[in-house]
């Protein structure tokens, strides 16, 4: 039987970055009030010259790099972003292009926040019913270009970078080989629509605040012990846990709910903002990166926002 694994991990951030000093210089607000509100302290800022398929194309390429596979090892690409400006090519067909690719499939995925982890679950399917051999997934998002630099309830969240994973095929009839990616826990609230937006011309990111954290603390909890559940993991078994990057005072209390006590947490949000679809491969990849992850190590990633959309998996380390 065709399992799954991540064979690597890739990320990359644009150089400029923000703080909440140089923030207060343009709309009101002050270090004190952004940190105690949502633990953000810094960002980065993709410039005019750094479209997300260049953001994404990056990471990707970091991603090759660390599994030691050329681009023509892979066969389909998917990019999850909400911020691409054009709608054809879409952006994964650029980061092909970007990376010299000759014949790869390829897609874009729209699910705002949860995007990645739903990218994620579509090449874990691919691969398995034989429509993949090794997939590229790519989180990708330059939230800057969407923000409305005079309201401070939003400009002081969002920053722009990426995330890649190699997602390849594995023999589950091997003895000792763990199945590396999960069964995925994927929904949505469609009538919570309104809570999180990037609507209009030019498009602008909006979001009700409150609705989303009442929302996150007090459902997702739930949902995210169901992914585990998929996977035959306890919480308690976890060795960390990559929620969506949105709010600190969001992340810390649901993975405190979601029992997950020895679980190492990811808070890339405190350096990185709110990076939309490419904030759990991104904290992920620096948590490997850092060595913070044994691999092998059981991890859940759990994606929310847009649509109240949320997607979730138990990952093995690569």
């Amino acid at each position: 039987m065709t399992g799954t694994r991540i064979a690597a991990l890739g990320h990359y951030q644009p150089a400029k970055v923000l703080t909440n000093h140089d923030l207060a210089e343009l709309v009101d607000t002050d270090d004190a009030w952004i940190t105690s509100r949502v633990g953000i302290r810094t960002r980065h800022i993709g410039g005019p010259d750094e479209p997300v398929d260049e953001l994404a194309a990056h990471a990707a390429g970091k991603a090759l790099a660390t599994a030691g596979l050329t681009p023509d090892d892979i066969d389909l690409v998917l990019v999850a972003t909400s911020t691409a400006i054009d709608r054809s090519p879409n952006t994964a067909a650029r980061v092909a292009a970007r990376l010299g690719m000759t014949s790869p499939a390829t897609m874009d995925l729209n699910v705002v926040c949860a995007g990645f982890t739903h990218a994620l679950a579509t090449a874990d399917h691919a691969v398995r019913a034989g429509g993949s051999r090794r997939a590229l997934v790519i989180g990708a998002d330059k939230m800057s270009a969407v923000a409305d630099w005079s309201d401070r309830t939003t400009c002081v969240l969002v920053g722009d970078g990426a995330g890649a994973a190699i997602v390849e095929a594995v023999d589950e009839e091997t003895p000792g080989a763990a199945r590396g990616i999960g069964p995925v826990l994927w929904g949505s609230v469609p009538e919570m629509g309104h809570a999180v937006r990037i609507e209009g011309t030019p498009p602008r990111f909006a979001q009700e605040g409150q609705s989303v954290y009442r929302w996150a603390t007090q459902q997702l909890p739930a949902l995210a012990r169901q992914a585990c559940e998929r996977s035959g993991i306890a919480p308690e078994d976890l060795a960390g846990v990559v929620l969506h990057q949105a709010n600190l005072r969001i992340i810390e209390p649901l993975a405190a709910k979601i029992g997950a006590v020895n679980a190492i947490v990811a808070r890339d949000v405190v350096d990185s903002g709110n990076t939309s679809a490419a904030s759990i491969p991104l904290a992920l990849a620096k948590l490997v990166e850092r060595g913070e992850l044994a691999s092998g190590a059981p991890v859940l990633l759990f994606g929310f926002g847009g649509n109240l959309s949320y997607a979730g998996q138990v990952v093995r380390v690569p």
